[in-house]
């Protein structure tokens, strides 16, 4: 993530669960020496607010440092919320979609959940809440069944651009 070294980069990563998001921030993170920071896990474990975790965010973004973030990132609302608090700590904030098909999604889930009604529910419940990407967004597409270094390929080239 060298380019500009003048601002600081923000990669939030969003898409369905299980889609592989972790996987690629885990190892984005690794790849990059950068802090990486599950907004969802944060809340779920701590009992945060979405106003609490903005509150975290900001203190993160006044370290300067590039970071990859994944959670809380549902809805362009939310996408829009979290990138201007970045803008304004003058980073430059960078949306990355993750797409994997239906049925690996439900694959993966009823291996993680170890339960087909439980994964058919969490599916319906997440997918619910998810809003694909406008145009406007300016996002990076990637495929949660790719490598990582085919998704690092493509992420890369784009924040070339």
């Amino acid at each position: 993530m060298e380019g500009n070294r003048t601002q600081s980069r923000a990669i939030l990563v969003f898409g369905a669960p299980a889609s592989g998001k972790t996987t690629f921030c885990e190892k984005f993170s690794r790849q990059f020496r950068a802090p990486y920071y599950n907004l969802t896990e944060l809340a779920a474990e701590h009992k945060f607010s979405r106003t609490k975790l903005l509150v975290i965010l900001d203190l993160i973004a006044q370290t300067g440092q590039n970071v990859i973030v994944e959670g809380g990132l549902d809805t362009e609302a939310d996408r829009e919320e979290i990138k201007k608090l970045f803008r304004a700590r003058n980073y430059v904030p960078s949306l990355v979609w993750i797409q994997t098909d239906v049925n690996t999604i439900k694959s993966r889930l009823k291996t993680r959940l170890k339960s087909v009604s439980r994964a058919k529910e969490e599916y319906d419940e997440r997918v619910a809440k998810l809003e694909a990407p406008a145009e406007v967004e300016n996002y990076i597409t990637l495929s949660g069944r790719q490598t990582f270094q085919m998704q690092l390929k493509a992420v890369l080239s784009q924040l070339a651009n």
